[in-house]
C-alpha cells in the first residue's frame, strides 16, 4: 500500500464482459465530501457508453487515486473513502466486497445531516430521475445531504410520507412549477445530463418525418487554442471507438449499396388515425419507425442471410433478430439495441424504441443494451434526409437507412397523383451478400410497407 491514505478502496466495478478499463470523464465529488451510498461518485466512461458509478460505501472521500479523463482498469482502484465510524489507524477494506452484480451497492445507508444551503439547488441525476418517477417538486424536499443538498433517500423518505406533488389540473402552470423546471433543467446541465426540452418550433412541411424542426443540441466546445482561428478538441474514448469502428468496417467490409422507393400512403393514413389513440394509451409517440422495423424483422425471417457476420471461413447466421437502432445523442451516435424485435408487435416496438432512444439522449443506457446486434436501422429521415449512404455497423452484414417521407408527384397508370414516398437505402458486406439477394430483401420490405392500411392492429 506505501503511503496511499488509510481507508476503504472504491474500485471500477466490472460492467460487462468485453470492458477491461474505464475512463474518469469527471469527478463529482472532491477530497473531504462526505459520501452517502448510493451518491454519484463520477462518470465512468467506457467504448460504448458513459455511466455513473455510485458510491457502495458511506463516508469522508479522502483521496483521488485517478484523475480526471486518466484510464483505469477494471477492479483498479479510483479513490478512497474513510467510512463512518472506521478510526483512522485501521487498515483499508475492498469496497468490492460490499458490492453486488455490476459492482453497485445492494443496502441503504444513513444520511449525515449537514447544515448550509450552498448545495441545496444542485440535484444528482439519481435524485432528479426519483423526483421524476414520484412527480415529486423537489423544491419541497427537505435536504439533509452536504450543504443542505437532497439525496435519494431524502426523495425516497418524501415520497413514502404521501408528499407526491398532484396532477397539475388544465390551466397555466405556477410561477413556482415553471421556476422549479428551469431549476431543475440548470443542475441537471450542470450534472451533464441532458434533458430534451425542445422549443416550440413552426411546423415544417419539407417532409411529414419534420412535423417540428429537430432541436439543435447546444454544445460549447472547450479546447486548447492552436493558433489562429483553431482549436484543439480532445478525443473522448466514446469517439475513438466509433473512430476504430468506422475505420475497421470500411477496411475489412466491401462496401456496396443499393436503394428502393416506397409508396407509403396508406402508412401515413394508418398512423394519422391511430397515433391520437396510441398516445392516450401507452403516453408515448406512435412513430413511422415502429412500422419500419416490423416490415424490415419480416423480411429478414423470410431472408435470415440478411441477418449474419462473416467469419473468415464461415458465414453466421444469427438464428435471434436483434435490431440496432442508430440514435444521435449530442456528442455522438450510439446504436441501442431492441432484442428478439421479431417477437414484438408494433406497439412492442414503440415502446422499445422510445425507451431505448430516451435512455439514449439522457445518457441511461446500460452496456447489455448496446450489445447483441444482428441488423442496424438508421432514421435519416427525422433530419429530412432523402438519399443517403450509410456505414454498416461492424461486424453485421448490412445497415439499412429509412429516409425522410415526402409528398411528390407518382405516375399511376398512365396518370399523376401525388403520393407520400419515401427512399429505403441498404448498405452490404459484398463478402456475404449479392444484388440479387439484396434486391429481393428490399422488394420485401416494400410490400410489408406498401400492405399496411387501415385494418392494420397494433396489437
Amino acid at each position: 500500500m506505501g503511503d496511499r491514505t488509510i481507508g476503504t478502496e472504491v474500485k471500477v466495478p466490472h460492467l460487462a464482459e468485453s470492458l477491461v478499463s474505464a475512463t474518469i470523464g469527471k469527478w463529482l465529488k472532491k477530497p473531504g465530501d462526505y459520501i452517502e451510498q448510493y451518491d454519484v461518485l463520477c462518470e465512468l466512461i467506457t467504448e460504448k457508453i458513459t455511466v455513473e458509478m455510485p458510491s457502495p460505501i458511506e463516508g469522508t472521500l479522502v483521496e483521488l487515486l485517478v484523475p480526471d479523463g486518466a484510464t483505469a482498469a477494471v477492479g483498479e482502484a479510483i479513490c478512497i473513502i474513510q467510512e463512518r465510524g472506521t478510526a483512522a489507524g485501521q487498515e483499508p477494506q475492498d469496497a468490492s466486497l460490499q458490492q453486488g452484480a455490476g459492482g453497485y451497492a445492494q443496502a441503504p445507508a444513513a444520511v449525515a445531516a449537514t447544515g448550509g444551503a450552498a448545495m441545496s439547488g444542485r440535484y444528482s441525476p439519481a435524485v432528479l430521475k426519483l423526483a421524476a418517477e414520484h412527480r415529486i417538486d423537489l423544491e419541497q424536499v427537505p435536504g439533509t445531504g452536504l450543504g443542505g443538498r437532497i439525496t435519494r433517500k431524502d426523495v425516497e423518505a418524501y415520497a413514502a410520507s404521501g408528499g407526491t406533488r398532484p396532477s397539475a389540473p388544465a390551466q397555466a402552470p405556477s410561477a413556482s412549477v415553471a421556476d422549479t423546471n428551469r431549476a431543475v433543467a440548470q443542475a441537471a446541465a450542470d450534472e451533464g445530463v441532458f434533458i430534451p426540452n425542445p422549443p416550440k418550433m413552426p411546423v415544417r412541411s419539407s417532409g411529414l418525418h419534420l412535423s417540428e424542426s429537430p432541436p439543435l443540441p447546444n454544445i460549447e466546445v472547450e479546447g486548447q487554442q492552436f493558433g489562429r482561428g483553431e482549436y484543439l478538441v480532445d478525443v473522448t474514448p466514446i469517439r475513438n471507438a466509433i473512430a476504430s469502428k468506422m475505420k475497421q468496417s470500411k477496411s475489412e467490409i466491401p462496401h456496396a449499396w443499393t436503394m428502393i422507393e416506397v409508396d407509403v400512403t396508406n402508412l401515413v393514413m394508418l398512423r394519422n388515425k391511430l397515433k391520437g389513440e396510441f398516445m392516450r394509451e401507452e403516453g408515448i409517440n406512435l412513430t413511422y419507425l415502429a412500422f419500419l422495423l416490423k416490415a424490415v424483422v419480416n423480411a429478414i425471417k423470410d431472408y435470415p442471410i440478411m441477418n449474419s457476420v462473416w467469419a473468415t471461413d464461415k458465414i453466421i447466421v444469427k438464428r435471434d433478430i436483434n435490431i440496432s437502432l442508430a440514435v444521435g445523442t449530442e456528442d455522438f451516435l450510439v446504436t441501442p439495441v431492441i432484442k428478439k424485435a421479431d417477437q414484438l408487435n408494433i406497439a412492442g416496438l414503440a415502446r422499445e424504441i422510445d425507451g431505448l432512444t430516451k435512455r439514449a439522449r439522457t445518457g441511461k443506457l446500460t452496456l447489455d443494451e448496446m450489445q447483441g446486434g444482428t441488423f442496424t436501422v438508421n432514421n435519416t429521415g427525422s433530419f429530412g434526409s432523402i438519399l443517403s449512404y450509410p456505414v454498416i455497423n461492424y461486424p453485421q452484414a448490412a445497415i439499412l437507412s429509412f429516409e425522410s417521407i415526402v409528398k411528390r408527384p407518382v405516375v399511376i397508370q398512365d396518370m399523376i397523383a401525388v403520393r407520400s414516398m419515401v427512399n429505403l437505402c441498404l448498405s452490404l458486406d459484398h463478402r456475404i451478400l449479392d444484388g440479387i439477394v439484396c434486391g429481393r430483401f428490399l422488394q420485401r420490405v416494400k410490400e410489408n410497407l406498401e400492405s399496411f392500411n387501415q385494418e392494420t392492429k397494433l396489437y
